[in-house]
């Protein structure tokens, strides 16, 4: 079992520093010279670097934040057949692995190494290290770690959520709330039928963080002073 153990630490810990790559500040800092964080809102994700560096910057931003995500997640399914296979391993004989609790139920450790790369990846971003334990909202690297921790048709969904919100407020934040707020009840889907509670509650705790992340947001939407698309600032 400690086999297993070392898999699920490591899908968590390399997506965590996978996650914890702060982007925003070295695009910033590499070929604008300056740093995001003392621009706009001060946030080192996607939407502050559209509007700290521009389009290109803000473009190269997202792609570097979303591949550490879609990284994260392919990693995830690699520690999931590592694990998978060192649980076989370690199976007394003649004990057949589906009888096993590990393969299916609320502790499956295929769903467990998915659901930590996630949080590892998204919590990573979040409490970055290398920024005193601060970092961005999340939305990005935890939107494409789910096209692996899901699936991609759930991403799109995810997307579409996200666009939706944005369409209807003209608020980047209530797209991103309303994606962070799905996420766990696509996860009732692809891991609470199959009674993997466990990685659920792992995956339903990270999006709580991501809301966190936007309390800031949540509290100028109370006031009606969050910032719109297209009105000046």
């Amino acid at each position: 079992m400690g086999a297993v153990i070392g898999y699920l630490a490591l899908a968590f810990l390399v997506s965590f520093l996978l996650g914890s790559i702060p982007w925003g500040v070295i695009v910033s800092k590499v070929f604008y010279h300056k740093d995001i964080r003392d621009e706009g809102s001060g946030n080192i994700g996607t939407t502050n670097a559209m509007r700290a560096m521009g389009k290109v910057g803000g473009a190269a931003v997202f792609v570097l934040d979303f591949g550490k995500g879609l990284f994260s997640g392919w990693f995830g399914t690699l520690c999931a057949a590592w694990a998978t296979l060192a649980l076989v391993a370690a199976l007394p004989a003649g004990v057949p692995a589906i009888d096993s609790p590990w393969f299916s139920g609320p502790v499956s450790v295929s769903g467990l190494a998915m659901a930590l790369a996630f949080a590892g990846c998204t919590l990573g971003h979040v409490f970055s290290p290398w920024l005193g334990f601060k970092g961005g909202k999340g939305i990005a690297v935890a939107a494409a770690c789910l096209v692996f921790v899901y699936s991609p048709v759930a991403f799109l969904i995810e997307v579409i959520v996200f666009a939706l919100g944005i369409a209807l407020t003209r608020c980047v934040s209530v797209g991103s709330i309303a994606a962070a707020v799905l996420c766990p009840i696509l996860g009732l889907y692809y891991y609470g039928l199959d009674g993997q509670w466990v990685p659920w509650l792992i995956i339903t705790a990270t999006a709580a963080v991501v809301i966190w992340a936007h309390r800031e947001n949540i509290a100028r939407l109370r006031a009606g002073t969050e910032n719109k698309i297209g009105s000046k600032k």
